[in-house]
């Protein structure tokens, strides 16, 4: 597994937001792990500076707010 960052905000959209620790992001269509190892979502988009990204993230659960502060994680390309 791969540590991305944490979740931000959620947008207008229902999305949440992640800033990314590293320059490297994760594909699109890529799965969202919580630190349980738990599926919480899928990349949607990738945006922000090349240097200092951000994703979207689409959430399984209609429940987001519990996931905003959280470290989230992605499998290894």
């Amino acid at each position: 597994m791969k540590r991305l960052g944490k979740i931000l905000h959620a947008s207008k959209s229902r999305s949440l937001i992640v800033k990314l620790e590293k320059p490297n992001p994760p594909k699109l269509g890529s799965k969202i792990f919580d630190e349980k190892l738990k599926e919480i979502g899928v990349v949607t988009d990738v945006f922000g500076p090349s240097t200092s990204p951000y994703i979207s993230i689409k959430p399984l659960s209609s429940k987001i707010e519990n996931y905003i502060g959280k470290v989230v994680y992605a499998l290894k390309d």
